[in-house]
């Protein structure tokens, strides 16, 4: 544990934190003993952070660039990398260690991490970790990237396929931790349907898996 609050630049007054922001289902389902409520923490405050981060650096950008760097910078992929930096994978406690490698995981873990610093030492000491890990990859990006729904919307009007159509097949899960199933369908081309934790990233999900089917047809 210690070498991982090296890596961390953060010392936990209270050590079981850190333990159970590292633990997976599969080994301890006891809702208090494994990351799981942590993660939910996390995935708020982490929200707070890089939209509070976006909202000071860039004051000029408009609300809809302003989505558009913060759902790059929340999303499982590039939360997963974040703790792929910090080797998070190799401190785990899972049954399997196929586990070790899972981007679904690794996102949650990353979040859980987050919210176990922010419990143990405070909103400053979350701030910090964040902008630690996060001010380099806002500062890569320095225009506001396209997200798929917007660059799905360009390819059809190009393309004369009309708008896309975005609607809501499914919900599944808890209230805390719902899976939206949202299909997006174009004129002559079907549907294909994406999942997310809300149903804007079910939306962009969905988006990304038609401009693939777009690109290769």
């Amino acid at each position: 544990m210690e070498e991982l609050e090296k890596i961390l630049k953060h010392q936990f007054k209270n050590k079981t934190l850190l333990k159970k922001a590292l633990t997976h289902s599969s080994v301890n389902s006891h809702v208090a003993e494994n990351y799981e409520r942590l993660e939910f923490l996390g995935d708020r405050v982490l929200g707070m952070v890089v939209a509070s981060l976006l909202f000071k650096l860039f004051p000029h950008e408009p609300e809809g660039n302003l989505s558009q760097r913060f759902t790059g910078l929340v999303c499982k992929e590039t939360v997963s990398q974040v703790a792929k930096t910090l080797k998070l994978e190799k401190y785990l406690v899972v049954e399997s260690d196929e586990i070790r490698d899972n981007e679904n995981v690794l996102c949650d873990v990353c979040e859980a991490v987050i919210a176990a610093i922010y419990v143990d030492a405070g909103i400053d000491a979350a701030i910090e970790f964040v902008n630690n890990h996060w001010r380099e990859l806002i500062d890569k990006n320095v225009a506001p990237p396209k997200d798929a729904k917007t660059l799905l919307q360009e390819v059809a009007h190009a393309k004369n396929l009309g708008t896309p159509q975005y609607e809501l097949v499914s919900k599944e899960g808890s209230e805390h931790e719902p899976i939206f199933h949202i299909a997006v369908s174009l004129k002559n081309k079907g549907q294909e349907v994406g999942q997310g934790r809300n149903k804007k990233l079910a939306e962009f999900a969905a988006a990304a898996k038609m401009l693939e089917r777009l690109k290769h047809g």
